[in-house]
């Protein structure tokens, strides 16, 4: 049976490094062994209580049937709505908006209508991602038939690529360019001004190298930022308003991860294609998502504002409480978090020297399973996320105070009891 075999797309496709931690720090907690995580990049509030009884008026009112496949045109309308008020996005109408289930499957579909595995004699698509990026960016565009052009970054540009690195970077077969901010795992965003500027190198671009290029702004932590830089959209910039596609979803501001409500947004007569795309597509996978959740999505866009701005205040908290802890522990170096849930240190300096079990410690990998194992703190290592990630290490502050406050004395005691090689 062994001979058998499965496709090699899937073969080569890496497991997620994040929710690889996540669960192994959630196998040792069932054991009753006392981890302390900050693996999972999930927000860890409830749901705030009108939108779950939004979801459950609409069950017990008998909405359980198949809805249109990208969803109702009420809600469709609704997130336009929010689309254009809020992020100043052009002429969005529902059209332009597809609903899937969850920001990961709105990237896995958006991926697969716009990218094409290369005929023979054929360059393939090509796909910018400044890194270190996403865990899931670079194996979903992948899959789709796209080759990723990294575009390295550092701690000390914020982890942000320059309008000139991408103007680099970008060749006839660009197809997309993948933004993220603020950014997962870096914790940093990008200004309007810096976007203003990428959003010119894409527009002459278009005009002349690269016409098939499109800019995937992934949205999704807008509503989590506490540091002097505002959040901005893309998307609004008139010169390339109709050739951005915004991601977004429910996941990280209202804490509705378990919820897989993701969505996409690109205004303008390609943007209604782009959506009959996603509906062509997304018809032959899984259709609509729940259909008892649609009233949850309006009313979480149009009454939970005050529950968003509750839970960042408290995200803003706890990055100064990691800012400070990370800061005071020698060796580390830590751009400070302006937005999302995440720090990003360099840990490098630790390397080549060796744990109190005798763990060699030659990498971020090696000192997260040292740390999990002989620590009991689950941190995520940066190799995945591309770039400079292979130094680093994410930590989510999604968690109490009183849990940063534990984990990191445990992480700093931890780094000081490795000694040289």
């Amino acid at each position: 049976m062994t001979s058998i075999g499965i496709s090699r797309r899937v073969s080569v496709l890496k497991p997620s490094v994040t929710v690889s931690m996540m669960n192994r720090a959630k196998q040792m907690q069932a054991s009753g062994i006392d981890v302390t995580s900050f693996a999972a990049g999930e927000p860890d509030f409830d749901t705030p209580e009108s939108i779950k009884q939004a979801a459950i008026d609409a069950l017990r009112a008998g909405q359980t049937k198949y809805m249109p496949t990208l969803g109702d045109m009420t809600t469709r309308q609704v997130i336009a709505d929010k689309l254009g008020r809020e992020n100043g996005i052009p002429g969005i109408a529902a059209e332009n908006i597809a609903i899937s289930s969850g920001g990961k499957h709105s990237l896995y579909v958006l991926c697969h209508c716009l990218l094409d595995a290369p005929l023979p004699n054929e360059q393939p698509w090509e796909v910018v991602l400044p890194v270190p990026a996403w865990v899931s960016y670079a194996p979903i565009a992948e899959l789709a038939g796209g080759r990723i052009v990294e575009v390295p970054t550092t701690c000390e540009s914020g982890f942000k690529a320059s309008a000139a690195q991408i103007r680099a970077a970008i060749t006839p077969r660009s197809r997309m360019l993948i933004l993220n901010s603020p950014s997962n795992p870096c914790g940093t965003m990008y200004s309007e001004s810096e976007l203003r500027e990428i959003a010119a190198v894409v527009a002459d671009a278009a005009r002349s190298i690269a016409p098939n290029l499109v800019i995937i702004s992934d949205e999704i932590y807008e509503k989590i930022v506490f540091g002097p830089i505002p959040h901005f959209s893309i998307g609004s910039v008139p010169e390339v308003a109709e050739r951005t596609i915004t991601l977004n979803g429910l996941s990280k501001a209202y804490a509705m991860t378990g919820w897989r409500i993701g969505y996409t947004g690109c205004p303008g007569e390609w943007g209604k294609q782009f959506t009959n795309a996603m509906a062509t597509l997304q018809g032959q996978m899984s259709t609509n998502i729940t259909s008892f959740v649609y009233p949850a999505i309006r009313t979480a866009l149009k009454e939970c504002h005050a529950d968003a701005k509750r839970m960042c205040d408290a995200f803003a908290s706890r990055a100064a409480v990691v800012t400070k802890r990370l800061n005071a522990i020698p060796g580390l170096t830590t751009p400070t978090p302006t937005g999302a849930f995440y720090a990003f240190p360099d840990v490098s300096s630790y390397f080549g020297r060796v744990s109190p079990a005798g763990k060699r410690i030659a990498s971020a990998l090696d000192l997260c399973e040292s740390l999990l194992a002989e620590a009991h703190v689950a941190l995520v290592p940066g190799e995945d996320f591309g770039g400079c990630g292979g130094n680093h290490v994410r930590i989510s502050f999604a968690c109490s105070e009183t849990q940063i406050e534990r984990g990191l004395d445990r992480f700093g005691q931890f780094l000081a009891s490795l000694r040289p090689a």
